[in-house]
């Protein structure tokens, strides 16, 4: 299929509700306090009354009448605070992915050099930032790329799922059109557009205003496309250099429930935010009254105007605490209440703060699937690895259920990326999808790790080599063979193969 028509509208209608979701979950994940104020228009900027706002229908109103959507008081300085758990959750999800790199293999050993050295390039702080993304925005795109005037072999990068338009076919991706701003000027909008298809690539650029894609013009009108001019054919396409399949891959975070229904949408993915927004505003406003009430549980004291020093006229007056004579009052004799110092201590509920902040927060972290262990609620303790996958089976099952949708597209973007080197760098490898391995998040401690090697032994339930492999489950066979082989010589328990023995004189 061609690249958009002129004149159209943009972006695209029909991605409307998922775009308006993933702005308010970028809003959240991002902790700017600013952006959630305009968001929930608890600061228009010179918009709407906020105050007409909370009393609209619908999505306007409802959202108006969040925490965040309750305007400041004029006169007052904003005291609302954020807690930025959104970030929290998000980078969470990436680190139980890919705290450890994934191992890739395949059978060419030629190739298996070239995939390690793509994998050692970068890849691991690529995929981990692409995994907080797609937990934020509920999906991310990853795709090979290259440019000979940066390196000298290809890799990876990550596009954003709300500058996406996708083509989905019995679930799976068939196509998408990528775009991104590339000049602004005088109500001018020109936009970059990037379709990926099998086995190419079809780039225009398009000049028009913020909602309308307007009329597609050369590709040398930007300095950002220009380069492309000279590559692509007439239809405006070039190849990828992978015929096989399509260049591109998407991982939706997890199964969209808000879109199952929508012809468009229902093949997008869900974040770890939705549906958790309205705790996460309760849990800000919870904060903010704790912060409040320390402000106005400040020791304060009321003066009486005879202990004030008048500093000069318009200047107004101070009290000087320490002064220790004042002039006389004649207090003792009038015992006016009004001539008396009078303290004022208000008292701050800490307790009950914390205990509601606390009951957010998990309850926050249950509905996102994750256990509070894992963020460290419950202190840094020392603990096994089984103890630690106990307490964090909640996460340990959302993991799992999240390598299920990263293990087949990594493979397929793995073979992709070797198919677009060998096109653009040449050599002798062979492009073929590899085995995908996820590392245990969880690593055991060696101390227990060895008690337990010690007890099968003795017990004679295990063999030096079963032993060798689970202390060292990253080695392979050569590796435990030598270590083998070294752990009997060092015990003096290698006995020669009595039939690879010579001939007796």
């Amino acid at each position: 299929m061609p690249l958009p028509a002129g004149n159209t509208p943009w972006p695209p209608p029909a991605l409307g509700p998922a775009l308006d979701a993933m702005h308010g979950w970028d809003s959240w994940w991002s902790g700017d306090p600013d952006r959630l104020e305009q968001l929930y228009g608890g600061s228009t900027g010179g918009g709407p009354d906020p105050k007409r706002l909370q009393y609209a229908g619908g999505v306007v109103g409802r959202m108006a009448r969040w925490w965040w959507g309750t305007p400041t008081a004029a006169g007052e300085r904003r005291t609302k605070m954020h807690v930025p758990i959104a970030g929290d959750l998000c980078g969470g999800s990436a680190d139980l992915l890919f705290s450890e790199p994934p191992k890739f293999t395949v059978d060419d050993d030629t190739t298996q050099t070239r995939l390690d050295a793509l994998a050692d390039d970068g890849m691991l702080a690529t995929l981990q930032t692409a995994a907080e993304i797609g937990a934020a925005l509920g999906g991310i795109y990853l795709r090979p790329v290259y440019d000979k005037d940066v390196a000298d072999r290809a890799w990876i990068t990550a596009e954003h799922a709300d500058r996406a338009l996708p083509e989905f076919t019995w679930g799976r991706l068939s196509a998408v059109t990528f775009w991104k701003i590339v000049g602004e000027d005088d109500g001018q909008v020109w936009r970059h557009l990037q379709r990926h298809e099998r086995g190419r690539i079809l780039h225009g650029l398009y000049q028009g205003t913020k909602d309308n894609l307007g009329r597609p013009v050369p590709l040398e009108d930007s300095p950002a496309t220009e380069d492309y001019a000279p590559l692509v054919d007439a239809d405006g396409a070039m190849p990828t250099g992978y015929d096989t399949g399509l260049d591109v891959v998407y991982i939706p975070n997890q199964t969209s429930r808000r879109w199952r229904c929508h012809p468009k949408l229902k093949d997008w993915g869900r974040s770890d935010l939705d549906g958790v927004e309205p705790l996460m505003d309760a849990l800000d406003e919870t904060y903010s009254s704790w912060m409040r009430d320390i402000r106005l549980g400040k020791g304060r004291i009321v003066t009486p105007n005879a202990y004030l020093q008048s500093n000069g006229p318009g200047r107004g007056a101070t009290f000087n605490p320490d002064q220790e004579i004042y002039a006389g009052l004649d207090m003792l004799v009038r015992q006016d209440v009004s001539q008396q110092l009078t303290p004022v201590q208000f008292a701050i509920r800490v307790q009950e703060h914390r205990d509601t902040a606390e009951d957010l927060v998990n309850q926050i972290l249950r509905s996102a699937g994750y256990s509070g262990q894992t963020f460290g609620l419950g202190g840094d303790i020392a603990i096994t690895a089984t103890e630690t996958v106990a307490k964090e089976r909640r996460s340990m099952t959302t993991r799992g259920k999240k390598i299920l949708r990263w293990r087949p597209e990594l493979a397929h973007l793995v073979e992709a990326l070797l198919a677009v080197d060998r096109y653009v760098f040449g050599g002798g490898i062979q492009p073929q999808r590899p085995t995908v391995e996820f590392e245990d998040s969880v690593q055991e401690d060696p101390l227990s790790l060895a008690n337990t090697a010690d007890v099968l032994r003795r017990a004679q339930a295990a063999s030096t080599d079963t032993l060798v492999r689970m202390a060292h489950p990253e080695w392979d066979d050569t590796q435990v063979k030598a270590e083998v082989a070294l752990i009997q010589q060092e015990a003096g328990t290698a006995v020669p193969d009595p039939m690879q023995a010579g001939a007796l004189p």
